[in-house]
Order: structure tokens, then C-alpha cells, then sequence
């Protein structure tokens, strides 16, 4: 995951039955897009796209509970995480927006698209796939070895061994002085767990344009990314020489992607 840009945007928060959920807001007077992260991650990581969409495009970055600034929660469920999502919109008052997600984000905006079809204009897919975990296999159990905090930044690196590179540029500082995760292995695997399974009918549910994005070296089989697009009207698909993470490994890429996608809107 690439380093955390947030250069112009403001962060701002609303709190739900006393949980704050966080988000940064890339200001400009252009059209809504609403980007949403996935497991492990945080809407800072969509800065470089927001600088290469603006000013065209208001981008605005969701903290998804239990991630970056949000607080944690207790339901990681599709009905937790979609309520978010329609509260942030509410807050805002956008009625109708692009949504675009990545991995888990990219499922949450396909399954908010089809529970409220009049609030999204079109679909952003980035390496979200319909039918994953049937196998019962959670690619996040690494995760439940490894420690939330620590007394030190350098106790919480140490004690993170080989998977330090990938968040050491994102931990945070508690008011005590202590370190931790911008999220909660235990979380994180729980998620995880909740999201597995078949979501094809909710992903062809809509009609509205959309575009998936899969890499080379992607989560997506082949079959499913042409199954995704066959059967679903109004799709397009682009394949990016890049891994999951494909929006952070392949930037530019990306960027120009989802620009030649948003000016057919």
C-alpha cells in the first residue's frame, strides 16, 4: 500500500449512536464521487486519485468503520457497513452520486447500489469480486497474530515482524503516548468473514453504467470478471497490469481508467 496523501482535502466526522465515522472531503465544485476502501486500509489512500480527477470531480473518501480515523464497531455485517455509507450521503446531502470502491469497498458500493439504485449514477469495481470464501478460507488470518498496540511506535513495528512495511506509514499515536493499528486484526478477520460468499445477483441488481477494474494479477478469475460483465447490462471492464491493490501498484493507470470512464457519463 502506497504512503498516505491527503494534501488539500478536509477531514471532517459525523457520530452515530455515539461512533464517530470519519472522512476526507477533496472539496471542489465538481461532480460527487464517494470512494470506498478496503480491508486494511483508509480513504487517504485515494488522494492521488482525487488530484488526478479534480477539478471535475469532488472525490470524497470514506473511513470505513473500524478503519484509519473511524471508530471501531461492533457489526461488520453488510447492513453495518452500507448504513454508513447512506448516512455520510445523507450528511452531505447528496442524493445521487458515482460511487467507486476497491476489494471490500467495491462490494459495499455494488450491494448499496442495488438496496437504493436511485442514489448511485454509475459504478467504479475495482478488484471486487461476486463469489469469493466458499472455500471457507479467510486470507486474513495472519492477522490474528498480530499485536492492535504497544507501548512504542518501535515496540508495534517490532512486534508486526514481516508485515511492518505494509502499515508502519500509517500508525497512529494514542493520547496516552501508546501506538497502534489504524484498525483491529480482530475486526478485520470478523469482516472478512461476513463478506465471503455469492453476491452475483446483488452486483447485476442495477443497470446503471459501471466499470470493473481487474488486474493481471488480480483476486478475480478470468470467468468471473467475463461473467461480471456479461451479465450485467451497461458494464465495461479494463485489465491493468497490476496486483490486488491495484488502485496504490498502478496509479496512473488506475487514474486514467476511471477518467475515460466518468467523461461517458
Amino acid at each position: 500500500m502506497s504512503a498516505i496523501t491527503t494534501n488539500t482535502a478536509a477531514r471532517a466526522e459525523l457520530v452515530i449512536d455515539g461512533r464517530r465515522l470519519s472522512y476526507l472531503d477533496f472539496s471542489g465544485t465538481g461532480r460527487p464521487l464517494v470512494a470506498l476502501h478496503g480491508h486494511l486500509s483508509e480513504g487517504a489512500t485515494f488522494g492521488p486519485l482525487a488530484q488526478a480527477l479534480g477539478p471535475e470531480w469532488r472525490l470524497i473518501a470514506l473511513d470505513q468503520r473500524g478503519h484509519g480515523e473511524s471508530d471501531r464497531a461492533t457489526d461488520y455485517s453488510r447492513d453495518g457497513y452500507l448504513a454508513d455509507l447512506r448516512a455520510v450521503l445523507d450528511h452531505l446531502e447528496l442524493d445521487r452520486v458515482v460511487l467507486l470502491g476497491h476489494s471490500l469497498g467495491a462490494i459495499n458500493a455494488y450491494q448499496f447500489a442495488a438496496r437504493h439504485p436511485e442514489r448511485v449514477s454509475a459504478l467504479v469495481n475495482a478488484e471486487g469480486p461476486t463469489t469469493f470464501g466458499l472455500d471457507g478460507a479467510n486470507p486474513l488470518d495472519f492477522l490474528l497474530n498480530l499485536p492492535y498496540q504497544a507501548p512504542t511506535r518501535d515496540a508495534l513495528v517490532a512486534g508486526l515482524g514481516p508485515a511492518a512495511p505494509y502499515f508502519s506509514d500509517r500508525l497512529r499515536e494514542n493520547a496516552d503516548g501508546t501506538w497502534r493499528l489504524p484498525f483491529h486484526p480482530q475486526d478485520m478477520h470478523q469482516s472478512e468473514e461476513q463478506v465471503h460468499g455469492d453476491h452475483l445477483n446483488h452486483w447485476t441488481a442495477t443497470t446503471c453504467p459501471a466499470l470493473l477494474i481487474h488486474g493481471t494479477k488480480g483476486v478475480i478469475p478470468p470467468e468471473q470478471v467475463r461473467a461480471m460483465v456479461e451479465r450485467r447490462a451497461g458494464t465495461v471492464s479494463a485489465e491493468l497490469d497490476a496486483d490486488h491493490f491495484i488502485y496504490t501498484t498502478a496509479p496512473d493507470a488506475f487514474a486514467s481508467a476511471v477518467r475515460a470512464f466518468l467523461t461517458t457519463l
